[in-house]
C-alpha cells in the first residue's frame, strides 16, 4: 500500500473505551488522533463491553477531522480475534495492535483485516525486545500490506528490559533512533511512547521536544492535559514556516527553473529542502484548518 498520507499528527490521546463520559468528551478536544483502547486500559471483564462501544462511536462518527484509531487486543489473547473482526467492519482510520514481534505477527494482522475497508491501515506497538532487530524487515512490509505506522510503547518495553524510564530516556535512545530511521524508510507515521507525568507538564514537555528531536511525527498521550503542550511542541514554528515559504517561493523563482540546488541566504538549498519546505506548509494548514 502507498505511505499513509501526511497529515497532523502531533498528539495522539488513549482513551478507555470503556468510560462513555471520556469517549463523549473526547469530540471536543484538540487532538489531532484518538486511540480508543481496548487494552491495556480496559480490565479483562470489561472487554467485550469495550469493543461494543468502541464499535458504536466509530460509527456514530462526530470526529470531525480527527484521526480515529482502535487500539485491539493481541491475536494471542482471548478477546483478539473478535476485536479484529469488529474493528475490520467498523472501518476506523487504523488499527493499532501491541506486542508485535515480527514479519509473521504482520501478515496475521492484515489477513485479519482482510474484510476492513480499504482505506482502514494498520499500525503496530513497538514494545517487545525481541522486535527491535527485526524493525526494518517489519517496517517492509508496508509494500504489501496494511502496515502504515509505528508506536513506541516505551513502558512495556522498559519492563522486557529492565531499564529504568526515567528523564532523558538514555537506555531508550538507541530505540527511538531505530525505530523512526525503520519507519522513514518505508514512509511510516512514527509516535513517541507516552510520557507518564501527567501532572509534570514541564517534565511532559522536555520529553515530547525530544521525541522532537528524534524526528516522531507526535508523541501518544494519557490525559487530556498533556495535549496543548504536545501540539506546541510538535508543531511547526513561525520561524520554519517562515523558512518553508521562502523555500518554496524561491524554487518558483523564474531564475531558478529546473535547477536541483539555489543559494537562499547564503546557503545552499537543494530539493529535498523543497520537499520538507512543502510538507510543513501543509500540514500548518490542516493545522489552522
Amino acid at each position: 500500500m502507498t505511505a499513509a498520507p501526511a497529515r497532523p499528527r502531533r498528539s495522539a490521546l488513549y482513551l478507555p473505551t470503556s468510560n462513555a463520559k471520556a469517549l463523549a468528551k473526547v469530540r471536543t478536544l484538540p487532538v489531532d488522533t484518538v486511540i480508543l483502547d481496548l487494552e491495556d486500559s480496559v480490565a479483562p471483564d470489561g472487554k467485550v463491553e469495550a469493543r461494543a462501544m468502541a464499535v458504536a462511536a466509530v460509527g456514530e462518527g462526530g470526529f470531525g477531522r480527527r484521526e480515529v484509531v482502535v487500539r485491539a487486543n493481541g491475536l494471542n489473547t482471548p478477546w483478539g480475534t473478535e476485536d479484529l473482526a469488529a474493528i475490520a467492519a467498523a472501518g476506523p482510520d487504523a488499527v493499532l495492535v501491541p506486542k508485535i514481534d515480527g514479519v509473521a505477527d504482520i501478515r496475521a494482522y492484515d489477513a485479519a483485516l482482510a474484510d476492513a475497508p480499504a482505506q482502514t491501515r494498520l499500525w503496530v506497538m513497538i514494545e517487545t525486545c525481541a522486535v527491535l532487530p527485526r524493525l526494518h524487515d517489519v517496517a517492509a512490509c508496508a509494500a504489501d500490506s496494511r502496515l502504515a505506522g509505528f508506536v513506541l510503547g516505551t513502558n512495556d518495553l522498559a519492563k522486557e528490559m529492565r531499564a529504568q524510564l526515567l528523564p532523558g530516556r538514555v537506555p531508550f535512545q538507541p530505540v527511538l533512533t531505530m525505530a523512526v530511521a525503520a519507519a522513514r524508510a518505508q514512509g511510516l507515521v512514527v509516535l513517541d511512547g507516552v510520557c507518564n507525568e501527567f501532572r509534570d507538564l514541564a517534565a511532559f514537555t522536555a520529553e515530547a521536544e525530544q521525541g522532537l528531536l528524534f524526528g516522531f511525527d507526535g508523541k501518544t498521550l494519557i490525559h487530556p492535559d498533556q495535549i496543548e503542550p504536545c501540539n506546541t511542541v510538535f508543531s511547526p514554528s513561525a520561524a520554519e514556516l517562515d523558512w518553508a515559504a521562502r523555500v518554496v517561493a524561491a524554487f518558483a523563482a523564474p531564475e531558478h527553473a529546473g535547477k536541483g540546488v539555489i543559494k537562499l541566504d547564503g546557503k545552499m538549498v537543494e530539493l529535498l529542502h523543497l520537499d520538507q519546505a512543502r510538507r510543513l506548509l501543509a500540514i500548518a494548514e490542516q493545522i489552522a484548518a
